[in-house]
């Protein structure tokens, strides 16, 4: 089992799909690595050999950020956010949606299961 940036990758799966189980990489920039590296997309992890995971560790490494430095790069700009009082630090706070979604109906995702206090006020009125 090949392991680049302390990711197991799944052997029986293609190396171009199978570098996508590495936070921060994708399908574009899967393919933009291998092809970097010389690697044919369409092997399988299992069938690599030791040189072509060497060089693909050394393109990802020389590309930048992935796994932890890459969300710990992303927690820190949260948390930059939150600090300087910007209207995006108030929604992450809070967690509700940042980007301007519509939070009346939905959101259920960001915000949780619905409270239902309203429903329960009403019920134990009517037992009484």
């Amino acid at each position: 089992m090949a392991r680049i940036a302390g990711v197991d990758l799944p052997r029986n799966k293609h190396i171009k799909i199978a570098l996508t189980y590495i936070y921060g990489i994708g399908n574009s920039r899967s393919a933009s690595i291998l092809g970097t590296a010389s690697v044919e997309p369409t092997k399988k992890v299992s069938d690599l050999n030791e040189d072509e995971v060497n060089r693909i560790r050394q393109v990802i490494e020389q590309e930048g950020n992935v796994e932890g430095d890459l969300r710990k790069d992303i927690s820190m700009h949260i948390k930059r956010l939150i600090e300087v009082g910007s209207y995006r630090g108030y929604r992450h706070r809070r967690s509700l949606p940042v980007r301007g979604q519509r939070t009346h109906t939905n959101a259920r995702t960001r915000k949780g299961p619905r409270k239902g206090t309203v429903a329960n006020k009403k019920k134990a009125a009517g037992k009484t």
